[in-house]
């Protein structure tokens, strides 16, 4: 096999990729009943990428905890959007009873993964909305513009909820070396 050296003593097997991605799993709720469940693809921005290199190989200052945000406007997210363009890009949802963006409460990585699955991000509606997506910010505040931008998604089918709707989403972040 053949070897890259990257210039700052780390080598890496010439034709490896690495690949990373993560997924948003859901459940809306309605009079304690489970009326959709799906799950979609995330975009890994930008922002993202860079965080997560910088922390990992340049010794940057770790992001301890994330939050799940939700948007309703009818945007797909794209590559170059940051923390700060996304609330008003994306139209950031807040028309739920928490008083900020839940925690992405995940557990120790496991076969390069790691989730939330155990305790999934609710979001109790107090009014009706139309959702079309989701995103992984270092910000917990409702419609904050600082932090880190880390993934948004926008789900394959816009989601209707109405007020007293709980809508439970897991993230799940994967990376896999090919």
């Amino acid at each position: 096999m053949n070897y890259v050296d990257n210039g700052k003593g780390l080598l890496l097997p010439e034709k490896q990729k690495l690949i990373v991605g993560g997924k948003f799993f859901g459940q809306i709720v309605r009079d304690g009943k489970i009326i959709e469940e799906f799950e979609d693809a995330n975009l890994v921005v930008n922002e993202g990428l860079d965080a997560l290199l910088n922390i990992m190989f340049h010794g940057s200052t770790q992001v301890t905890a994330w939050y799940i945000g939700l948007f309703e406007g009818n945007y797909t997210p794209v590559g170059s959007v940051t923390a700060a363009t996304i609330v008003a890009a994306a139209t950031e949802c807040t028309a739920y009873s928490q008083s900020t963006r839940p925690a992405f409460d995940e557990a120790a990585a496991s076969s390069q993964q790691i989730t939330n699955s155990a305790s999934r991000a609710t979001y109790t509606f107090n009014a009706t909305k139309t959702v079309y997506g989701a995103f992984l910010s270092s910000l917990s505040t409702k419609s904050g513009t600082t932090g880190t931008l880390f993934s948004a998604a926008r789900f394959s089918t816009a989601k209707n909820v109405e007020s007293g709707d709980e809508l439970l989403l897991t993230y799940t972040f994967t990376a896999a070396s090919v």
